[in-house]
C-alpha cells in the first residue's frame, strides 16, 4: 500500500520574517541607499577648514597627545611581537628558533640589526 500524496499550492510570503531583507527589495533600482561614505577630499572641501583656528584639531591637522601605553616590542628578525630580550646581543626575539639564529649571527650582523632599530651598541 502506497501512502497517498496530497498536492496543494502553498502561498508563501515574499520574505520570511527571520531572514534578512534583500538589498534589491529594500532599495529598488535608482533609490538612494541611505548613508554614503565620503572621501577625505570631499570632507575637506565641504567643511572649509581654512577659516577655523589652527590650534583646533580637525581632519587637516590631527593633533593628539603622546600615547600613555608603552610601545610594543618587536622581534628584530621576524617582525612579530617579542616578549624576550637577549642580554648578550641586545636583540629582541619572538621564540626559541629565533634565539638560536640570533646567537649564531656574526657580530657585524648584530650591529646592523641594532642600527636598523636606532639602538646601535658597541658589543664586546
Amino acid at each position: 500500500m502506497e501512502a497517498e500524496v496530497i498536492e496543494a499550492e502553498l502561498v508563501l510570503p515574499t520574505h520570511m520574517k527571520f531572514k534578512k531583507v534583500q538589498m534589491y527589495e529594500k532599495y529598488p533600482k535608482g533609490q538612494a541607499r541611505g548613508r554614503q561614505w565620503k572621501h577625505l577630499k570631499h570632507i575637506i572641501q565641504a567643511e572649509n577648514y581654512q577659516n577655523q583656528p589652527p590650534d583646533e584639531p580637525n581632519y587637516v591637522n590631527i593633533g593628539s597627545p603622546p600615547s600613555m601605553h608603552p610601545c610594543k616590542r618587536i622581534c628584530d628578525i621576524t617582525g612579530y611581537e617579542a616578549p624576550y630580550f637577549d642580554p648578550r646581543t641586545k636583540l629582541r626575539y619572538a621564540n626559541t628558533e629565533v634565539f638560536k639564529i640570533i646567537r649564531s649571527l656574526p657580530n657585524e650582523y648584530v650591529q646592523r640589526y641594532l642600527a636598523l632599530r636606532n639602538a646601535a651598541v658597541v658589543l664586546k
